[in-house]
């Protein structure tokens, strides 16, 4: 049977400029953690659950739990979960005799009643397979890349650089993308202690000082790439790394911006000029400490992700986004292919 909107007035799913998906909603507990629930009159009852994740991670996903359960037994047919940044999703390796905190999150939101979650650049994608329903990981780097090109002057003459080993495939995803060099800052076992005690270096990693490559950066652009950033002192650590050997302007490119604890403070006495973030966490307070913080607005493709699942339609458009040189080609996706009219309100 339909279900009846859960507030009489109109709202849209990010407050940056211009709407991008309007519809009924109402919110709960707004003032503390940005809760919001969407809802719309269908034959098919269907509930979206929009979260942003704040400071106090674990009320938030404890409220998320509640809500979800409460739709569950109130008889909604599909209940899908949008969280833009998926906490303890760098918890999902086991260690030593460890748990996975992620795996027992999954499983928790599944039991709870989410039928479909929308999520942006998990940390790693096999965290997928973790969950019970199916889950739509979305990509920010056609954002950023777009970013790159329209605001870096001269970005031609930059090169991307991947402070580690493990994060050299995202890099090399945005060098190709971008046809520009790549660069791997080596030197360091990246891997945890907890790691090495449990066998899975073998032989074991060699631990060498900062600064042993032979990469020289006389007069370019730096750009380091990664998908989390929070605590902040190997990004400082590779700057000051990069500026020795010539870089004259270093950028930090990320998904998610946690920036806890002295970030802000770090990073604006450090050699970075500029550090580039998604909006899929709220930051206000670290930009005003830190004038170096710059925000991209992702809300376009997280609002159409939301208008395709609840109209039935098919997912492929955004995936071929993801692999778009920028975010001006999900307009050509959008209107081009599908000519599916974005701004509309949902009925």
């Amino acid at each position: 049977m339909p279900i009846r909107r859960c507030g009489a007035h109109r709202s849209q799913v990010s407050h940056s400029s211009g709407t991008k998906l309007s519809y009924g909603y109402g919110a709960m507990n707004v003032s503390r953690s940005g809760y919001r629930v969407f809802s719309a009159n269908s034959t098919a009852a269907c509930v979206e659950l929009a979260k942003k994740i704040t400071e106090d991670v674990n009320t938030a996903i404890m409220e998320l739990l509640v809500m979800t359960y409460a739709l569950k037994t109130s008889c909604a047919k599909n209940i899908i979960g949008v969280i833009p940044y998926f906490p303890y999703s760098k918890q999902c390796k086991m260690r030593k005799r460890g748990s996975i905190v992620c795996k027992l999150l999954a499983s928790m939101l599944a039991k709870a009643g989410l039928t479909h979650i929308i999520t942006m650049d998990l940390h790693q994608k096999e965290i997928q397979g973790f969950f019970s329903c199916p889950v739509d990981n979305l990509r920010a780097s056609p954002f950023l890349i777009q970013y790159i090109q329209e605001e870096i002057p001269d970005y031609r003459n930059a090169v991307i650089v991947a402070k580690s080993p493990s994060a050299a495939k995202r890099a090399q995803s945005y060098a190709e993308r971008l046809r520009l060099g790549l660069a791997v800052i080596h030197g360091v076992a990246h891997a945890s202690e907890a790691d090495m005690a449990d066998g899975r270096q073998s032989p074991p990693a060699m631990r060498t000082p900062v600064g042993q490559t032979g990469l020289e950066l006389p007069r370019r652009i730096a750009i380091i790439v990664d998908d989390i950033i929070d605590n902040v002192e190997d990004f400082v650590a590779a700057a000051e790394l990069l500026k020795e050997r010539g870089a004259y302007k270093i950028y930090i490119m990320a998904t998610h911006g946690l920036l806890s604890a002295e970030a802000p403070t770090r990073i604006e006495e450090s050699a970075i000029d500029e550090v580039v973030v998604t909006n899929t966490i709220p930051h206000e307070l670290q930009k005003l400490q830190c004038p170096k913080i710059k925000t991209v607005d992702v809300s376009m493709i997280l609002a159409e992700a939301i208008r395709r699942i609840h109209n039935g339609e098919s997912m492929a458009y955004l995936t071929a986004f993801c692999m778009c040189q920028n975010a001006v080609d999900l307009q050509g996706i959008w209107f081009g292919h599908h000519r599916s009219p974005m701004f509309t309100s949902m009925q």
